[in-house]
């Protein structure tokens, strides 16, 4: 057994299931871990004084050099001569760990990369901000000074249920948006973010045990809410009553895009150029919620996104009006438009449902309605150049039957008129 060198430690691959280890011929006890996401973890094993064999963590390879790591091994195989226990102290050490410190950790290695989430990548820049916001209102006003070890099942679904009568409800201060009021999908959500990065801080052997394992979430509200037929007409009207009341152009293009095609806000606000393929009926996404996909669009939502003015500047379809991004004002604009119809109670999500909903009216399977909506695993590679023609027809029926409904509410209302 060779002495255990960079170079060794590069070269050893990962195994397909649990771990393997590279062990030094220098120093006893002293190696190296490798588990199947390709971490490598420096460890020492040993006995401690009643015979007991013991192994800890000394540090994670990259942050830790070989050397490193072999220095601190020495340390703590002088511990043990000296009769201390090493993992004993790592264990009392861990369990110390308040959720303060636990989630500040968190944040600090996902934004490194370092923390892998869906598909073995590191944790999205979107994931990652909504999870700092649910730390920062919730879990650290509720529990943060707790000491992980101390943590039950009943103290973080005490947790759940203040957050969803509203305990950690403030005032979100200058900016957009009125006041964080809870609820129930707010504290089931915040519970889903606390037992992920628990977990990750188990997995890590950052703390002994994940205390949320088995946390009973609140069952949310399913959203069903969808727009009728007669609404759809209405929301066509009050479109073009806003166009002439000097409604920002590019809202208005926004939220009819949403409604032709069932594009996630996200999706359709930062819509770029670039994954826009308009002559061939399909966007582009290089990176979802549901990672890279494909979808179809109908012609007329091609149409309307390739006849936006833009900005020569700006990469997006739908630009801000000042800066480099893209615009971000379209769930404002379809508060109005529904105000104006006297339409209650639509969320852009709603739009989405429409959409979903008109397609199932068409008679399409709930399966070519997943994949219209990006639920289906279409990745890049299952069809970038060339796209299911059944899917095809069902984004372009859709499609044009929503367009039609927005302008057959025009065409009554000037039958109406002409009556009149």
């Amino acid at each position: 057994m060779s002495k255990l060198t960079k170079r060794a430690v590069d070269g050893l691959i990962p195994p397909p299931k649990r771990q393997a280890f590279l062990w030094d011929g220098e120093l006893r006890g002293f190696g190296v871990r490798v588990i199947p996401s390709g971490l490598k973890t420096f460890i020492l094993q040993y006995r401690n004084g009643e015979g007991r064999s013991r192994r800890i963590v000394i540090g994670r390879y990259g942050v830790l050099t070989v050397e490193n790591a072999r220095e601190q091994a020495r340390i703590r195989l002088g511990q043990v001569a000296a009769g201390a226990d090493p993992a004993e102290e790592s264990a009392a050490s861990r369990g110390a760990m308040t959720v303060d410190e636990v989630c500040d950790w968190y944040l600090r290695e996902a934004e490194a990369g370092r923390i892998l989430g869906r598909r073995h990548r590191p944790i999205k820049t979107s994931t990652l901000e909504m999870d700092r916001s649910r730390i920062e209102t919730h879990i650290k006003p509720l529990i943060g000074r707790r000491q992980v070890r101390a943590l039950k099942l009943a103290d973080i679904e005490g947790m759940q249920s203040d957050i969803a009568a509203g305990k950690t409800a403030k005032a979100r201060g200058a900016g957009r948006g009125g006041t964080t009021t809870g609820g129930r999908g707010v504290a089931a959500r915040t519970v889903s973010t606390l037992r992920s990065l628990l977990a990750h801080a188990a997995r890590l052997e950052l703390i002994a045990h994940n205390p949320a394992e088995g946390v009973r979430k609140l069952a949310g509200k399913k959203r069903e809410r969808r727009l009728s037929v007669t609404e759809i007409k209405k929301l066509g009207v009050a479109t073009q009553a806003a166009e002439l009341r000097g409604e920002n152009p590019v809202g208005l293009a926004a939220v009819r895009f949403l409604l032709l095609t069932g594009f996630r806000l996200s999706e359709g606000q930062g819509l770029l150029k670039g994954w826009l393929h308009a002559d061939l009926g399909y966007v582009h996404f290089p990176d979802t919620k549901s990672d890279g996909q494909v979808r179809a669009i109908g012609p007329t939502a091609a149409k309307l996104a390739v006849g936006q003015p833009g900005r020569k500047d700006s990469p997006y379809v739908f630009p801000a009006d000042v800066g480099a991004g893209h615009f971000t004002a379209a769930k404002g604009c379809l508060t109005r438009l529904c105000a104006a119809a006297n339409i209650e109670g639509v969320t852009p999500h709603t739009l989405r449902h429409t959409f979903a909903s008109i397609a199932g009216d068409l008679g399409f399977s709930e399966l070519t309605i997943a994949a219209l909506l990006g639920h289906a695993a279409r990745g890049v590679t299952q069809g970038y150049v060339h796209i299911d023609e059944a899917l095809k027809l069902a984004a372009m029926r859709t499609c044009e039957e929503i367009a039609a409904l927005l302008n057959a509410g025009l065409e009554d209302a000037t039958s109406r008129k002409d009556a009149a």
